[in-house]
């Protein structure tokens, strides 16, 4: 599902979007950096809903909202270019969609999994990631779900998913839809664990009762933005250089407090920016 956000739109300067124009990436890339990394001449980005975390779309108007879309507007407005958004429910559809090249950029978790065609700017975001259970479960801790006979619930191609996959040796990983599914597919098949968002296994639980989380944390998730690998490296200091420019400035840290995420922190610096 594609939404095109017109020009006017993007450029206009909210004081959330002028944060970031006063950080870092004050001064505008070259015309040739931003023709590698958008060669439509309008960037496409691909927002993932799998994460309601970081998107979400508003109940009330339709429209697509987050930390996510917060930063496309902002990154379309220092390239000065009008911005498309590409609509996906699950991180696997996010991913095929940047790496095919159907959209400029996307945000993911990253994963050594979904580097082949991708190239990943540092983490903007920092998620925990933990563990659902019944309240009558025998599970109290986090190193009790690796056992035979343990059935762990995960969304299809999320990043944990793919980490899971490779962390658990013993307990059977079962496959949801989509992330945001995970918790009502983990009660329909009678699943024994469910794995997700922190938040998102909150909410959940909240809402249907009878379910409570396990302490703490079984990884922590990096939100980064990636593009398409053949872009070249001008595009990729661009992108990178825009994330880094992000964190400095305070963008990431006031949308995470303007759209009222809890439990999510601001990744740290990683590299210098580009002159």
């Amino acid at each position: 599902m594609r939404t095109a956000i017109s020009r006017r739109h993007v450029l206009a300067c909210t004081g959330t979007l002028a944060l970031l124009g006063s950080g870092g990436c004050a001064s505008r890339p070259s015309a040739a950096s931003v023709a590698a990394l958008a060669p439509t001449g309008r960037l496409r980005a691909c927002i993932n809903l799998g994460n309601p975390i970081l998107a979400n779309r508003d109940a009330a108007t339709g429209q697509v909202r987050g930390v996510s879309v917060d930063l496309a507007q902002a990154l379309a407005k220092r390239l000065n270019l009008g911005l498309e958004l590409t609509v996906v429910d699950a991180a696997g559809r996010s991913v095929e969609t940047v790496r095919s090249g159907r959209a400029d950029v996307g945000f993911f978790a990253i994963d050594p999994g979904r580097s082949d065609g991708i190239v990943f700017t540092a983490p903007y975001v920092l998620i925990e990631g933990a563990y659902l259970v019944r309240q009558a479960s025998p599970l109290t801790d986090n190193t009790q779900v690796d056992r035979a006979g343990t059935r762990v619930m995960v969304g299809q191609s999320s990043v944990y998913d793919l980490y899971l996959t490779r962390a658990l040796k013993a307990a059977q990983i079962l496959r949801a839809p989509t992330s945001p599914t995970v918790v009502d597919t983990f009660l329909a098949q009678n699943a024994d664990v469910a794995a997700g968002v922190k938040q998102q296994l909150e909410a959940d639980a909240a809402r249907l009762g009878g379910l409570r989380l396990l302490p703490g944390r079984f990884m922590v998730i990096e939100q980064a933005m990636g593009l398409p690998a053949d872009r070249g490296d001008a595009a990729t200091a661009l992108l990178r250089d825009f994330v880094e420019s992000a964190k400095a400035s305070g963008f990431v840290a006031d949308a995470l407090q303007r759209h009222g995420i809890r439990g999510a922190s601001v990744a740290a610096a990683s590299a210098t920016l580009t002159p």
